[in-house]
């Protein structure tokens, strides 16, 4: 049987006079367009075609490939995990206010390190220092881009070629198998590890010290506790035994919170306040986590160590830029009004959303879900637990409500996960989470109900039915 003949496609030049190639001038200009049209035009000839082509759907795959192109990498998402900072999905959502100061900050040229009193140069970090100081009590603090940045600024400029003693319970992983003691070793600082993993006494520290010791160091485990037969030193009995010896006690509280959670129901966790309260030299901590603002690492305590630390050439590669500093400055100042900051600060806000109003939303999207994916699913309503996330109360669950979406019948136990890949193939991504056979829906970060109706409607119609 002969091949059918190929059909020659209409020419670049008469594509880009269409009413598409006109239009994809107009977006993206004439080299991109005709770049665009000349690839769509290529792969038909290497494909065989055999059908005429016109010039609309020419240029309607031309304008297709262009807005694929152009569309930004990092898009905005729907969190349907059910962990609240999802390190994954960039954490903390910033409040309204921050994102305001932010705006205005990119628009403007700005006294980033400009003294408008005096008209000389000025310093980066006193647009947040004063805030810190009165929100913690500290004598000073200094900001680097983010809590890792924090403890190698900390470490390199007090304990280089010195050892820094830490609890063998605390030598913590972060995600991406980020490790303290490679953070200790970068810094130049030799690790003297000191106790066993579940057991660590005031002994340990004080048989370890000795001439070549920097610092002593207590590490938040962050993502993990040790539990049963387990002993670890409070730190007011190291900061006393560093006193003892002349040597910088320093809490690494990773998180890190100004507010005491247990105000709203949560599970309490040390701030920032009681780590120096407790006779920390130095506190370090996040901005992006359980404070809910920006990427940012704080070091908080003594004037005359911060003054150290900012002497230490890493601190300028470390710095953070004008558009963060804007963004933390408006987040801290929100903590000045506690009794809103539940309505003002996201982070707080998505922790305390009651599970009553979760799952009322989860029955008002039940039927318009099930009705998009048909009667190959099953879609209920259920009863789940959202996680606070990014390392912080590891333990700590809050009562949620979802929606489960199930085969109705035997289907492939691939059915789940292509149903979640169609979700996330919406032009605001789905991101839900896949347990015990269903593709789960956790609503707690979930603010706009229109938008997540909005994807359903953008759910390719063949998808769900296709995949049971």
């Amino acid at each position: 049987m002969n091949k059918p003949e190929l059909v020659r496609p209409p020419s670049v030049d008469t594509v880009l006079r269409s009413p598409n190639g006109e239009l994809a001038i107009a977006r993206y200009g004439r080299t991109a367009a005709t770049d665009a049209i000349r690839h769509v035009i290529e792969r038909l000839r290497a494909g065989g075609q055999a059908e005429p082509t016109s010039m609309e759907r020419l240029g309607r795959l031309a304008l297709d490939r262009l807005e694929e192109r152009e569309r930004p990498s990092q898009r905005p998402v729907i969190n349907l995990t059910g962990t609240v900072l999802h390190t994954n999905l960039g954490r903390a959502l910033l409040a309204e206010e921050a994102i305001e100061a932010v705006v205005a900050t990119m628009r403007a040229p700005t006294n980033l390190e400009y003294e408008i009193e005096t008209g000389s140069r000025g310093e980066r970090d006193a647009h947040v220092r004063g805030l810190i100081k009165e929100l913690t009590g500290a004598e000073d603090a200094i900001l680097v881009n983010n809590n890792a940045s924090a403890v190698l600024l900390v470490l390199n400029t007090l304990a280089r070629d010195r050892e820094a003693i830490v609890s063998r319970g605390e030598l913590i992983e972060i995600g991406g198998a980020f490790r303290m003691p490679d953070i200790m070793a970068r810094a130049g600082a030799t690790l003297r590890e000191v106790g066993t993993t579940n057991r660590t006494h005031l002994k340990d520290y004080a048989e370890a010290i000795g001439p070549e010791t920097g610092l002593l160091m207590k590490v938040h485990t962050s993502n993990y506790v040790v539990q049963g037969f387990t002993a670890e030193v409070e730190p007011a009995e190291l900061a006393k035994l560093a006193r003892q010896h002349n040597l910088p006690f320093v809490d690494d509280l990773g998180s890190g919170t100004l507010i005491d959670l247990s105000r709203w129901g949560l599970r309490k966790e040390k701030t920032v306040q009681d780590a120096l309260k407790g006779g920390a030299d130095l506190v370090t901590f996040s901005g992006d986590k359980l404070l809910g603002g920006p990427q940012a690492g704080i070091v908080a305590g003594r004037k005359d160590l911060i003054a150290k630390l900012a002497k230490n050439p890493l601190k300028r590669a470390l710095r953070l830029d004008k558009l963060r500093l804007a963004a933390l400055e408006a987040t801290l100042k929100l903590y000045r009004d506690p009794d809103r900051l539940a309505q003002r600060l996201p982070t707080l806000r998505l922790f305390t959303r009651t599970v009553d109003d979760l799952r009322a939303l989860a029955k008002r999207l039940q039927p318009r879900l099930a009705d998009t994916v048909g009667t190959s699913w099953t879609v209920e309503t259920i009863d789940c637990a959202s996680q606070i996330g990014s390392g912080a109360l590891p333990l700590e669950t809050l009562p949620s409500a979802g929606l489960a979406l199930r085969p109705a019948g035997k289907a492939a136990g691939s059915a789940v996960e292509k149903l979640a890949a169609a979700f996330r193939a919406v032009p605001v991504p789905m991101i839900g989470r896949i347990t015990q056979g269903a593709l789960m829906f956790d609503l707690r970060c979930l603010e706009d109900e229109a938008l997540f109706t909005a994807q359903l409607d953008a759910l390719k119609p063949e998808t769900p039915d296709a995949l049971a």
